[in-house]
């Protein structure tokens, strides 16, 4: 008989939609054992929280978030709030011994990131955090190519995450607080593409060599009561007052990988005419890899031991479930493309399998993994505002 698992949500916004959708279709696609049961969701509206429940199927709804992630009856607590409390929660979930899922980054600073890590090493339930684009097709793919030799030594990794939404009108939402949020597009973009090339490549980042915060936004509109639709506040109610941006804008760096090659890294939120564009390269001693998420079904890879003459790149049609794209067989037929959400719906089916004794079809980030994104996200800020080198510790 299949087992079946009780889990609270904490956040109901934008990442509390992608990952109720995640839980309510992860057992219509995926064989799950334990198979979820979406048992209580968390918010600060009483309101907008039961119509939220009604809408996803939550069988409960609380604004006691201490008592809704501690309650007996809970095994799994999913966290999708802003990353300032990302602590706080985590650690009261794991105190009671559940299972925690946590959206990245981490947190909010390296000293609760580290603070998590510890109580997580020292907790029984397991711990998963939210880099979801490794569940993109592609990204998993890429991933099986290098960890197979298919791109030999590893000389670089360019990636960049380029956004436009955060301009001069966007209002002053909780992103763009330095107390809430910890960092701006660093820590919320930055942080995924540090991740990808480090589950691509397989390799750490061992120092961050030179890096450039920029703030071009310092004041923006206060917000009233209607925060206004995720992410960029679209029709926000806001008060004719002007507060305070502390938060970066954009972050670049150099980094050095733990295997001797080179990488660079890119996050804005201010590229004019980008929307989405999440992607990067790997180029190895035999081939090369790019990815763009805007064209997230395909996978570009360049074969560099073939005949010189007829040599190019190769654009895979990641959706052959048959042919071994990871996830792709859960899906649909050949070339019936996957969206942003299949990815949080292929994470929940990786989280459900570990909780069960399996294995994930790519490898997991725990809070100890999530932590060595995070003391790279932190270097490269003590970078930009030292203007020096800075050396990540490996452990």
């Amino acid at each position: 008989m299949t087992r079946t698992i009780n889990v609270a949500l904490v956040g109901s916004k934008f990442m509390g939609r992608a990952h109720s959708n995640a839980w309510l279709n992860v057992s219509r696609f995926f064989d799950c054992d334990p198979r979820p049961v979406m048992h209580t969701v968390i918010g600060r509206n009483a309101d907008e929280l039961a119509a939220f429940a009604e809408r996803w199927g939550w069988l409960h709804a609380t604004v006691d978030w201490r008592g809704g992630i501690t309650d007996d009856a809970v095994d799994l607590v999913d966290i999708g709030t802003p990353n300032n409390v990302h602590a706080e929660q985590a650690i009261a979930a794991l105190e009671a011994g559940k299972h925690v899922a946590c959206e990245k980054p981490l947190a909010g600073t390296l000293a609760d990131a580290e603070t998590m890590a510890a109580a997580a090493a020292a907790a029984p339930g397991q711990t998963f955090v939210w880099y979801n684009y490794r569940r993109v097709p592609a990204v998993a793919l890429a991933h099986q190519l290098v960890a197979s030799g298919a791109l030999g030594r590893i000389y670089h990794a360019r990636a960049v995450y380029l956004q436009s939404w955060g301009g001069p009108s966007t209002p002053l939402l909780w992103r763009f607080q330095g107390d809430v949020a910890g960092s701006g597009a660093h820590g919320d973009l930055n942080a995924h593409i540090i991740d990808a090339v480090r589950f691509v490549t397989g390799e750490e980042i061992s120092s961050v060599e030179g890096a450039i915060e920029q703030t071009f936004v310092e004041e923006r509109a206060v917000l009233g009561e209607d925060a206004g639709g995720e992410i960029a506040g679209s029709g926000a109610v806001t008060e004719g007052a002007m507060g305070a941006s502390t938060v970066d804008d954009a972050v670049a760096f150099l980094a050095r990988l733990s295997g001797g090659g080179i990488a660079t890294f890119e996050a804005t939120r201010l590229a004019t005419g980008f929307h989405n564009e999440n992607r990067f390269e790997i180029h190895g001693e035999r081939g090369a890899l790019k990815f763009n998420f805007e064209r997230m079904n395909e996978l570009g890879y360049y074969d560099a031991s073939g005949d010189g003459r007829t040599a190019g790149w190769t654009t895979i049609d990641v959706t052959r479930g048959g042919d071994g794209h990871p996830y792709a067989a859960a899906w649909w037929p050949d070339s019936h493309g996957l969206g942003y959400e299949h990815s949080f719906v292929n994470q929940a089916a990786d989280i459900l399998t570990m909780i069960g004794g399996g294995t994930p079809v790519v490898p997991m980030p725990d809070f100890a993994d999530a932590l060595k994104t995070q003391r790279v996200l932190h270097a490269a800020i003590e970078s930009a505002r030292t203007h020096q080198p800075v050396t990540i510790s490996p452990s």
